[in-house]
């Protein structure tokens, strides 16, 4: 499926797993749809919130097959592909784009700790080799480096590179990030929730999010409202599910949102070690907000 622009909610799927670690296939083919019938723009997975650093790269690819064989005619596929060894994630991309993927999500290389040449040499590299619209993820939280906007800009130039998944926490970097990139064939995607409104608001053009994967219906409301201008509903949406927001990140992604879905009976919340089940501390409150939503939804649904 081609990829004329990076605009909407693209959930940063989950990868379920059975108790003895292994994919469960069925369970990621039903996610994927349901999240497709709830409207999504496109889907994401194999990325941080899909636990690509515990998954081998055969598995990974199995992943995107999976994913591309239930409803890749319907949506398009953005693999996560990326890795801190350049050679790496060219082979994790071209094996993605080869498994039918549309678009390539590329984490920026973590624990190396490039300089800003460093990081130009590698993305070039993967965009040069891969022809496929690919997106740069900028989170320095996990990763130890800020991609900055000097940087951000200099591989906006290159047209396989189209996109920038902004998980920094800072708006005034990612407005100058958009505010330079105006003229490019090149989008600024939110990648962290409770900021893709404030985003969308300075040119963003939606979200890699990982609430879409509990409220895509909502998500994909609120950021589409946003993108038409109409900024009271979308404000309305933010609020009703900023206590989601918060609670998917009490612990490192992707530990709430896999207990979230359990709560909701879309999944087991099995996670691969070293990451562990939600703390008991946390759990109530995630249940508390969920059974929240589910209750507004259903006095919506009444009023209809």
């Amino acid at each position: 499926m081609t990829i004329d622009e990076f605009r909407g909610v693209y959930p940063a799927m989950c990868t379920p797993f059975h108790e003895d670690d292994s994919i469960d296939f069925e369970t990621l083919r039903a996610d994927a749809r349901r999240l497709v019938d709830a409207g999504v723009d496109g889907l994401v997975p194999v990325g941080s919130t899909g636990e690509s650093a515990t998954l081998s790269h055969d598995e990974h690819i199995e992943v995107v097959e999976c994913v591309v064989g239930e409803v890749g005619d319907e949506v398009p596929i953005i693999a996560g592909s990326g890795s801190n060894n350049t050679r790496e994630a060219l082979d994790l991309s071209q094996r993605s784009a080869d498994a039918g993927a549309d678009g390539l999500l590329l984490i920026s290389p973590y624990y190396n700790k490039p300089e800003p040449a460093g990081f130009v040499e590698h993305y070039r590299t993967i965009a040069d080799a891969v022809d496929l619209p690919q997106i740069v993820y900028n989170v320095p939280s996990r990763t130890g480096r800020n991609i900055l906007p000097d940087t951000a800009v200099e591989l906006a130039s290159h047209p396989n590179i189209q996109g920038y998944k902004a998980a920094s926490g800072d708006l005034n970097q990612i407005s100058e990030v958009v505010e330079r990139t105006r003229d490019e064939d090149f989008q600024v995607l939110s990648g962290d929730d409770g900021l893709t409104l404030p985003v969308i608001s300075v040119g963003g053009t939606g979200t890699i999010s990982v609430a879409a994967n509990i409220e895509p219906a909502q998500t994909v409301a609120m950021v589409h409202a946003a993108l038409n201008g109409d900024y009271e509903r979308a404000r309305e949406l933010h609020h009703r599910l900023a206590p989601l927001f918060r609670q998917l990140f009490v612990e490192t992604n992707p530990i709430p949102v896999k207990e979230a879905m359990g709560i909701r009976g879309y999944s087991e919340p099995h996670l691969r070690l070293p990451l562990t089940r939600l703390s008991e501390e946390h759990v109530a409150d995630l249940e508390r907000v969920l059974d929240d939503l589910e209750q507004e939804r259903v006095a919506a649904e009444a009023d209809q």
